[in-house]
């Protein structure tokens, strides 16, 4: 599946539940939201989680737990891509000639 597809598939979903009306403010808590789970996941993965009540995870249950809350931040990425008209594509390619541009004695 390629990020295209995922998106109108994505962005179909969150029609049907009514989800695609809501704000960007909005949009930018869930966004917020799904980045401090993923710095929670990340952290038990590079240094543990001490917390009473939580049971031992084992590595391969850690990082499947990333990719979990990667994929979220990724769709509500996707989502605000929908709401502004951009394509993911369009991300990708900037955000490489970005850094080409910034790094440009670094990347010849």
């Amino acid at each position: 599946m390629d990020l295209d597809t995922h998106k109108q598939w994505l962005t179909h979903f969150y029609a049907e539940r009514g989800w695609l009306q809501l704000s960007s403010s909005r949009r930018l808590n869930f966004l917020t939201e799904e980045v401090g789970e993923l710095s929670q996941a990340i952290r038990r993965f590079e240094i543990g989680r001490d917390h009473p009540g939580e049971k031992p995870q084992t590595v391969s249950e850690e990082k499947a737990h990333i990719v979990e809350e990667l994929a979220d931040v990724l769709d509500e990425v996707l989502i605000f891509c929908d709401k502004f008209g951009i394509e993911p594509d369009e991300l990708l390619q900037y955000s490489e000639d970005k850094l080409k541009g910034r790094f440009k004695s670094e990347t010849n």
